[in-house]
């Protein structure tokens, strides 16, 4: 697989996987004798160093971590040392920018609950986001704004999201690579579509609980939004929660529950962007709780796609 990774990527195809330590793809991707210590593979050691012989296989991962607080410049360097020239970061927006209220979780603490000052606040993103990113902006490939499910609470309208949506992408900075993940299937409507056209925006096609396949999003009128830049992310299977998923398929060591749907998606994807050539570039991930092992469902997407 590396070396057909390896050439779709040198054409524009970028497919990696979301996030990278899982002590379950040892002895699948990665060497366990690289990261022992005393006969056993010591946790510390590869969480620290995985990421480099993860990059000697893909030319792609989504960084989850960046979710869930703004990525720092040390860590960001860090992270790009460890990888090829060549190798190209997914980034999703940390969720002070994207949602709207916080969640009642402990994570947010006396936040829970509580509606977000800073949601769509482009200077804030500007300054605690991209800044950082500059430093190593030759190596990201796309930044992608996930925006979970909004509630009748939060807009009782789709058309008044994309209103806010707009006025927010209009005060972005140029010249970045940005994406936006929607979890409201009843928005994928033609306005979304053309507010993303029209700042040049990528609409990511998600497989989500309670989203239409990708196949499905992939066929919607206007969906792509920017002809230089496609991504998808393959997350979940319709109808099952990401904790009913965690508790099926961990370690992740193999795949449990083929997806047909989700993998001719993919393999259709592949297809485009190497017709497309490596003027565009597609950039496709893929989660553990889609299959049980995103290493084997890629595997397969690629085989499928020839």
């Amino acid at each position: 697989m590396k070396q057909q990774v390896g050439e779709l990527a040198a054409n524009g195809v970028f497919l990696g996987t979301s996030s990278w330590k899982y002590q379950g793809w040892l002895g699948q991707l990665y060497t366990p004798s690289r990261y022992e210590y005393r006969g056993k593979v010591a946790t510390t050691r590869f969480e620290r160093d995985c990421l480099a012989e993860y990059s000697e296989v893909f030319k792609t991962v989504c960084v989850d971590a960046a979710y869930y607080d703004f990525p720092r410049p040390e860590y960001l360097q860090k992270l790009a040392d460890a990888v090829p020239n060549d190798f190209q970061f997914g980034f999703k927006v940390t969720d002070a920018i994207t949602l709207k209220k916080f969640p009642n979780l402990p994570r947010f603490g006396k936040n829970a609950g509580m509606p977000n000052e800073h949601f769509l606040n482009a200077e804030l993103f500007a300054g605690a986001f991209l800044k950082p990113c500059e430093q190593i902006r030759k190596k990201v490939g796309v930044l992608m704004f996930e925006f979970s499910r909004f509630w009748p609470t939060d807009y009782e309208h789709g058309r008044d999201f994309v209103a806010d949506l707009d006025a927010f992408l209009a005060e972005l900075p140029k010249g970045w690579p940005y994406a936006i993940e929607m979890r409201n299937k009843n928005w994928l409507k033609q306005e979304y579509f053309d507010c993303l056209n029209r700042h040049g925006i990528t609409h990511v096609f998600n497989s989500w609980s309670a989203m239409p396949p990708v196949s499905e999003q992939m066929a919607l009128p206007g969906s792509r939004t920017n002809p230089d830049l496609i991504a998808a992310r393959f997350l979940l299977k319709a109808g099952r929660s990401y904790e009913e998923a965690v508790k099926s398929f961990q370690p992740y060591d193999r795949v449990k529950e083929p997806n047909p749907e989700a993998r001719e998606a993919g393999k259709a994807l592949i297809a485009e962007g190497k017709a497309a050539g490596a003027k565009r570039k597609t950039f496709i991930y893929v989660n553990n709780r889609l299959e049980g092992n995103a290493l084997e469902t890629i595997s397969a997407m690629v085989e499928e796609a020839g």
